[in-house]
């Protein structure tokens, strides 16, 4: 096909070229006849002997057989080859006639000498009118053919660009299919698998942050779960020890019963959160945007701290709960908060001894809602360490945290870590308050004045041992 497209256009352009460098030596053959004919003429106008004429013959030149001839005069015309007519059409004329004739052409100068008219007659065979035509015309197909295999080479190299362009996108295609998100194409050939290149590699990267962020989602939801398993392994750990210590076995036998109870409560919020887990995963995104959730602040904290405190007062956690007593809405799934509170409060058993107290604060001002969980245990080496999302010293998965910073900025808020006036780490949940116009918040403002405050409510109070910190 490519050789038939440059067979085409060669001859589209070298046909025409060929038939102008024809016509040009046509008319360079009649310039050369039109100088002989001049010279001739020339001497007619200065003598009309015989052999003047023959002598100006002589000089033009050429072949004899194309020497000029002159008619109407007494000088041999015999080898004229013009007929009477094409003769008395040119002094009728009186101007340059050229006449076709078989096997070349003439040309006839009519020249006045007084009271008749001679004509000057030049034969140029077509051996002149052609010369040169057989090697122009193969110099042309040369040409030709050269073009053509230019054009042949110069789109072979453009067609092995595409192919191999076409195969490292085919290749890329290949190896996203079977799982492989890191590959990635470089971009090359013509213009438009470039930007199919591109395009290839923008969508490869969309797809590694949606694979990403479903990981994160998961780890997250997941990461719910290890709340009631906590709990299942703690009162395991604690029926065993009751049944090894109680003398009384009345009294063993309730203590058995109480921990029953809550291994089933335990199971009923694991298998809660399970249904969770399955139904986020299989939900199909929505076509129109869900109108924000809501919940109320106080109401979540009472309850999750109903299923903390059964665990508390099992290890011998003081614990406390203020400002949890007026509804406070905040812009943020019900479901969305309990997990964060469990999060944050879940690190205070796992990272903290048993007997170290803890306390839960609900407060609302400067158009946010606060959250602050304090406890007496060793705090936190490196709170920005912490915030990040999966690091972790202590061995843990490092999402505790993050989930509660997820849930502060989907609420416009956010979560800061400072010393808490128990001794140990304070974390603050601050959201924005539905009811309220937010303001600025720094690090150093809202959260800082908020831990200032707390712990001057409790300067007089009970003090617990500072522990060696830790990073949860």
């Amino acid at each position: 096909m490519t050789a038939g497209v440059g067979t085409l256009l060669a001859l589209a352009f070298l046909v025409p070229l060929g038939l102008t460098l024809g016509g040009q030596a046509r008319e360079e053959a009649i310039a050369d006849a039109a100088r002989r004919s001049a010279l001739v003429t020339g001497a007619l106008a200065i003598s009309t002997e015989s052999a003047v004429v023959t002598r100006a013959i002589e000089a033009s030149g050429g072949d004899p057989a194309t020497r000029p001839v002159v008619h109407g005069l007494d000088v041999d015309s015999s080898a004229g080859r013009a007929d009477a007519t094409q003769l008395e059409q040119a002094r009728e004329q009186g101007r340059s006639l050229v006449v076709d004739i078989d096997g070349g052409l003439l040309r006839l100068d009519p020249v006045v000498l007084g009271e008749r008219t001679a004509v000057v007659e030049v034969f140029v065979p077509d051996a002149v009118l052609d010369a040169g035509g057989g090697g122009r015309w193969l110099l042309l197909a040369g040409v030709a053919v050269a073009l053509v295999g230019a054009a042949m080479l110069v789109v072979d190299r453009l067609a092995a660009r595409a192919a191999d362009a076409s195969r490292a996108l085919v290749k890329a295609a290949l190896a996203i299919g079977d799982g492989d998100l890191g590959v990635r194409v470089e971009p090359h050939g013509p213009r438009e698998l470039v930007e199919a290149g591109h395009a290839f590699n923008r969508m490869a990267e969309r797809l590694v942050a949606a694979r990403t962020e479903e990981r994160e989602l998961v780890a997250d939801l997941s990461h719910r779960l290890r709340t009631p398993l906590t709990v299942l392994r703690l009162d395991a750990e604690a029926l065993e020890s009751d049944d090894t210590s109680v003398g009384s076995f009345s009294q063993a036998e309730l203590d058995y019963r109480r921990g029953i109870r809550r291994i089933r409560q335990a199971i009923v919020t694991l298998e809660g959160e399970i249904d969770v887990l399955i139904k986020t995963t299989r939900k199909a995104v929505a076509t129109e945007a869900a109108p924000p959730a809501t919940c109320d602040v106080s109401e979540v904290v009472r309850d999750r701290m109903v299923f903390w405190a059964a665990l508390a007062g099992d290890q011998n956690r003081p614990h406390r709960v203020s400002g949890a007593q007026l509804r406070i809405p905040a812009p943020v799934p019900r479901a969305e908060l309990a997990a964060a509170l469990d999060a944050v409060i879940g690190n205070v058993f796992r990272y903290t001894p048993q007997g170290t107290a803890f306390e839960v604060a609900v407060s609302r001002r400067d158009g946010y809602v606060a959250i602050r969980i304090d406890d007496a245990g060793p705090g936190i080496a490196n709170p920005d360490r912490a915030l990040r999302r999966g690091a972790s010293d202590q061995g843990s998965t490092g999402l505790g945290l993050d989930i509660a910073k997820r849930v502060a900025l989907q609420a416009n808020g956010s979560v800061s870590i400072d010393r808490a006036h128990l001794g140990g780490a304070s974390v603050v949940m601050l959201l924005s308050d539905p009811e309220a116009t937010p303001r600025q918040v720094s690090r150093f403002g809202l959260v800082g004045r908020m831990a200032r405050e707390g712990r001057e409510q409790k300067a007089g109070g009970r003090r617990w041992p500072r522990q060696r910190p830790t990073d949860r």
